[in-house]
Order: structure tokens, then sequence, then C-alpha cells
């Protein structure tokens, strides 16, 4: 994109930097949770998210997907199946090795792991492997001509049904790929919504606060359950209902992202999400080892505030390691693809063209 484009898509950036802090707040207050068999107020804050944070995920790395899908064959899976699948088996391989093979000192089961991350993706991995499969679906169909709505249509009725089978990709398809190419297919209203709200910005707080209070009252209806491992929100079990939540909520965090892109005090959040690969790809063993310690040294630390540690923690890691990497220019494959890891003749090819300046990984 052009500088002035860039300026005015900044709020993508703080949508990314939005949802990684969500990814990694689940996975901090559930792991406290399960390490201590209690209940924190991260938890209530994390079903208030629960029905939006995976979707909107999705839906903010579809946005640019119309800008690459009308590129060759070649070029397109370099950009969008490679790409992934290059860092989805780097770190596979660097998390299997550190959590089975050197914490539990498990050789066995370290092989079977790595074996088995072809076909089954791999824990906290698994969305890098689905967006790969995303963009390859996205990309058939559109060579298909299928008409968006028809596929928009089928993908819904996909995520409202309760799919459930032995493959696990099957399984993230039904459930979130309506998402990503809802993200691809409505990138245009969704654009528009954005300079709506930067002209109107009172009528979109207003907006905002109303769809809060209205995801709060669902998710905590009557029904709703919250465990130390799970949140289920009040109204799961009415057919269709979490896809409507999940939709206002992915749209509600992208307009909240425009009004806090503004602010020169939200700078920071803008610069994480432009990041965000750095944190998704590597904060598990941060955050897995500071838990560990944590409740060692304060068995009775209360949950909530253990959990909120523990993100800060896994958030805040990751990025003094990619600013160490950046200083001593060791370890850029870590988050950087190299020449070697395209395909021949694509962009960035040690045998194609010359290899463009990196950029964030979407």
């Amino acid at each position: 994109m052009t500088d002035t484009a860039k300026q005015r898509h900044a709020w993508v950036d703080v949508a990314k930097g939005l949802s990684i802090i969500l990814v990694v707040m689940m996975h901090s207050t559930y792991g406290v949770g399960e390490a201590t068999e209690r209940v924190g107020f991260m938890h209530y804050v994390l079903g208030f998210a629960t029905p939006f944070r995976m979707p909107e995920f999705f839906l903010v790395s579809g946005l640019f997907l119309s800008a690459v899908i009308t590129r060759p064959w070649r070029n397109f899976t370099d950009r969008r199946v490679v790409h992934y699948l290059y860092f989805y088996a780097l770190w596979a391989v660097i998390l299997i090795a550190f959590k089975h093979l050197i914490v539990e000192r498990d050789p066995g089961g370290t092989l079977a792991l790595m074996a088995s991350v072809i076909y089954e993706p791999y824990s906290i991995l698994w969305f890098i492997y689905a967006l790969a499969v995303y963009g390859l679906i996205a990309k058939v169909l559109h060579q298909l001509r299928v008409p968006h709505v028809a596929v928009l249509i089928v993908a819904a009725a996909a995520s409202i049904a309760p799919v459930a089978t032995p493959v696990s990709i099957v399984n993230y398809v039904a459930e979130y790929f309506v998402y990503f190419y809802a993200g691809y297919a409505l990138a245009p209203a969704i654009f528009k919504l954005a300079e709506w709200i930067k002209a109107h910005p009172a009528l979109a707080i207003a907006g905002l606060a109303a769809w809060a209070l209205a995801n709060g009252a669902l998710v905590f209806s009557p029904g709703h359950s919250v465990t130390f491992g799970t949140v289920t929100s009040g109204v799961a079990h009415i057919p269709g209902a979490n896809f409507v939540m999940a939709m206002a909520g992915a749209t509600a965090i992208c307009s909240a992202s425009v009004l806090l892109a503004r602010l020169a005090t939200m700078d920071w959040l803008r610069w994480v999400g432009a990041h965000s690969i750095v944190i998704y790809l590597s904060f598990v063993i941060p955050m897995g080892s500071f838990r560990t310690v944590l409740l060692r040294l304060v068995p009775d630390i209360d949950a909530g505030i253990a959990s909120l540690a523990c993100l800060i923690v896994a958030v805040v890691c990751p990025l003094i390691l990619y600013w160490i990497i950046s200083r001593i220019g060791f370890g850029k494959f870590l988050f950087e693809r190299p020449a070697w890891a395209h395909l021949p003749g694509a962009p960035g090819s040690r045998w194609g063209t010359p290899r463009p300046a990196p950029v964030p990984a979407e």
C-alpha cells in the first residue's frame, strides 16, 4: 500500500493488536484457571470477548485478500499458503521440542507429534494452518467464479451447524471460514463503515456502548457458565445466536479500532498489531514458563491477577525477543520468511525476482 493508504487503514493494525491480546488473554486465563482450579475476574473479561475473539481475527485476516487473490497461482500460493505453512512448520517443531522433548523428556512422543502436525494442526498454531487452508479455498472459489453471496450463505450454515468430525481442520473450516471470507467479500463495506465512523465518532461511540451492553447481557444471560477451564454464554444453545454475536462483535472491534487509531496514545497498540505475528508465534513459551514460576512462588495469588500478569508477560517477551533479533541480526528467520522458503520464481524467491523489503505478515 502507499503511505496514504497505510495511514487510512491504520485501524487495521489496531484491530490486529486487539486480536492478539484477546487470543493471548484466553490462553493466559484458562492456563491459570486449570493450574489453580480457580476462577478470576479475567474469566469474565474473557467471557465477554468469547463470541467474537476468533471471528474478529479471521475477519481482519481476510480484509486484504482481494489484493492478492487475482495473482497467478504460483504467486498467490507462495504469499497465502506457503507463507503461513513455513511459520507453522517452523514453530510447531520449536514448540513441540521445547514442551515434549526438553520439558517432558519424551522423545517418542515428540517424534509422533512432529509427524502428526502435517495433518493435525498443532495446539495454538492451528489458526496459522487454518489461514493457509482458508486462502486456498478462497482462491479455488474465485477461480470457479462462485458468487460471494452463495459462499457466505453456505459458510454461515456450516458455522451454525454442529459440525464435529475426527479431522480438526474440517471442523475449523466449518466453524470459522465464514468470517475469513466475510472479511474478503465485505471488505469494501467494512472500509466504508470505517470512513463513516471517522466522520461520525459520537454516533459510533453510542453504537459501541449499545453493543457492549447487549453483548454482555447475552453472554451472561441465565444459563451461562463460567468455570476455570471454559466459559459458555447463556444463549449458546440457541442456533445461530453465536454466529450473530460473532459478526456483531467483529464489526464492533473494527469500529472501536477506527476510533482508537485516531489517538496518539494508542500508537503502541498499532505497533503491536503490525508485529502481531511475532506474538502469535512465540507467546506460549514465556507465558507457560512465567505461569509455572509465579504459581510456585505465590501459590495463593488471585487467579485474575495471575492471569493478567501472564498476559502481559506473554505479549511483552516476544517483542523483546524481536527487538534483540533486530539489533543483532541473527534469528530473523523466526519471524521473516527467508528467500529459500519461497516458491521458485515467486517474488522474494532466491531463484526469482529480487526480494522486496520485509513487511509485517498479514
